[in-house]
């Protein structure tokens, strides 16, 4: 493998991180929190003017026939400024439509996925009550669930499509701590649900596609945190000095920045495992999901703590790190949940 951006990569990094902080400002996020958790501004210009919505997604259904390398790149850029769009759904529905599906769902959705006509919201779930193509349960804590147009459901050997406005589906957005990315509870009642061609392929890619998804984010995050905790150290004066010529406050900066250069390593390197099939695909994933989110939760919380006291208030942008943070590290298991799939894999039965 390979750990250098071709000219091709390095064009869309500066392209998507242009784009995201021009329009992802903290006003615009701030907005969209007060009403259903999405820049719909943002979102329409990202998916039509920049094109990079379905940027993994195959040429043949509107994609541009990508990696997930790419696509980290873009997930980059968007958690470094806490974007409010849907960007998981892409990561994880559209990747299993696009693996498990057949050409009719493909050719539906995949179109109306990329070019953002449609929202999409995927989540796993232990066991669905199915009565043919029906489906009965309830599904809680699905990302973005409350502005869905479809929801691709995955269950151990088995995935559905469910369209958001089939009768008997009902959603209820929750409350949650990172407003920009909401939760809701779905509830079907005998719903008709379309069964995905090869649900086990399409699981795969949910997976891979929402670890790297949300470990690319905290890698934008957490170097976004301490960049602009740099830039408060180097304005903020105390004693006549800038707060960042103190060699307390020197060595935090500098843990932060060794625990980001980690993070970076293992989200390309699970980002580059995928695209090229490695056998060590598994094995980077589970560790890039928990080092990246470990990573920008720590940056997040030294972010706040490093700004003083302005830090602490909630009007700060630095609480719309740490809520993120906090969400992306219980987001599609936590660290423990990923910490023992490296230590079975490495340890074998010793773990």
């Amino acid at each position: 493998m390979l750990f250098a951006f071709t000219d091709e990569q390095k064009m869309i990094a500066e392209t998507a991180q242009t784009f995201f902080r021009d329009n992802a400002t903290s006003a615009r996020t701030r907005l969209a929190m007060g009403g259903d958790g999405v820049d719909r501004q943002l979102w329409s210009a990202f998916c039509t003017e920049l094109g990079l919505a379905g940027i993994a997604l195959p040429e043949g259904h509107g994609g541009a026939g990508l990696g997930m390398v790419e696509f980290a790149i873009v997930a980059e850029a968007a958690g470094a400024q806490v974007a409010a769009i849907p960007l998981l759904g892409l990561a994880t529905a559209a990747r299993a439509i696009a693996a498990g599906g057949s050409e009719e769902q493909k050719a539906e959705w995949l179109p109306r996925l990329a070019g953002g006509e449609a929202i999409a919201a995927c989540e796993g779930v232990p066991a669905m009550a199915a009565q043919g193509s029906r489906l009965t349960g309830t599904i809680e804590f699905v990302p973005h669930g409350a502005v869905a147009d479809m929801f691709v459901f995955v269950a151990p050997g088995k995935a559905w499509i469910v369209r958001a406005d089939a009768p008997g589906v009902s959603v209820k957005a929750q409350v949650t701590m990172d407003q920009t990315r909401p939760f809701a509870t779905v509830t079907l009642s005998g719903a008709e649900a379309e069964a995905l061609d090869d649900p086990a392929a399409a699981i795969a890619a949910a997976h891979s596609g929402g670890w790297i998804c949300l470990a690319a984010e905290a890698l934008g995050g957490a170097q976004e945190a301490l960049d602009r905790t740099v830039a408060y150290a180097m304005e903020r004066v105390q004693f006549g000095r800038q707060i960042g010529s103190f060699q307390a406050y020197k060595h935090r900066l500098a843990d932060v920045m060794v625990e980001i250069e980690q993070a970076r390593s293992a989200v390309y390197w699970a980002a580059c495992a995928v695209d090229e099939n490695s056998d060590e695909a598994q094995l980077a994933l589970h560790a890039a999901k928990s080092f990246a989110a470990d990573t920008f939760f720590m940056a997040a919380g030294n972010m706040i703590q490093l700004h003083g006291g302005i830090g602490f208030t909630w009007e700060h942008d630095a609480h719309l790190f740490f809520k993120r943070a906090r969400s992306i590290q219980t987001m599609l298991g936590g660290g423990n949940f990923h910490r023992e799939q490296v230590a079975a894999m490495v340890l074998g039965e010793a773990a």
